[in-house]
């Protein structure tokens, strides 16, 4: 017969994978792979893919529409909302248009991404630590392979954010999603000539490296420090494009 106490960690698996479940389709509705009005797999589709049970599916989706992210429609499926944080920052990544608008986005970067990196390093955990490593490895490879990287570029700055422990610095993350890389808006020649374009992303993943070292060893002070000069120098090579640019055209 079960005790007490087996039913008690019982319940805390079950709500453990339900806040896994959750977290999986909150992130895929912050990202866009689920826009508002799109609707969710079925339960049945959700428990072969997430390989639980009927129940922690539903506990999930509680969550979720506790979170006023989706609502359920009896007999219809439960459908995506639009959600707090985009009424709140409503955000047009088809704005982000030109140099100017992308330093924009940095500085905004710049006042967010110091703080999370101080309280990744004081929080983060090993797993997170983890998953951080294997974007910048991801991203390494990408860079030697000559091929895109702003996916894997985004990953270690979603995961710095991850590791905050703050939902919020996440969420915004995935609201304004992997245009935050300012390559991904720009054509990269523009931010340094071709023959250096390869120079340009070692540069990059140097500074990604100073500031994974400062979290790895729970330096708080140097994490934010390696991550302001990050991103003041991607700052620095945006307006150097700029003037280069204005000048091209004058």
């Amino acid at each position: 017969m079960a005790t007490p106490l087996s039913f008690s960690r019982a319940r805390k698996r079950s709500g453990n994978l339900a806040q896994t479940v959750a977290t999986e389709l909150t992130q895929q509705i912050r990202n866009g792979q689920l826009r508002p009005g799109d609707k969710l797999p079925t339960e049945t589709e959700l428990i072969e893919s997430q390989r639980v049970s009927r129940t922690v599916i539903r506990e999930a989706l509680s969550q979720l529409q506790a979170a006023g992210l989706v609502e359920t429609r009896h007999g219809v499926g439960t459908f995506v909302l639009t959600t707090p944080l985009e009424q709140m920052l409503p955000f047009d990544p088809g704005t982000l248009v030109t140099l100017h608008d992308v330093i924009a986005l940095l500085e905004l970067r710049i006042s967010l991404e110091t703080e999370a990196a101080s309280l990744a390093a004081w929080r983060r955990n090993n797993a997170q630590l983890q998953t951080m490593r294997q974007a910048l490895d991801t991203l390494q490879v990408g860079v030697n392979a000559g091929v895109d990287t702003a996916e894997a570029d985004f990953q270690f700055h979603y995961q710095i954010a991850q590791a905050t422990g703050n939902r919020y610095f996440a969420d915004i993350f995935n609201q304004i999603g992997v245009v935050l890389i300012p390559r991904t808006r720009l054509d990269t020649s523009r931010l340094a000539p071709a023959r250096e374009g390869g120079l340009y992303l070692h540069r990059i993943n140097h500074e990604h490296e100073d500031i994974y070292a400062a979290i790895a060893r729970q330096d708080a002070d140097a994490a934010r420090a390696a991550m302001r000069m990050h991103l003041t120098n991607s700052r620095e090579r945006l307006r150097l494009a700029t003037q280069a640019t204005e000048a091209s055209l004058s």
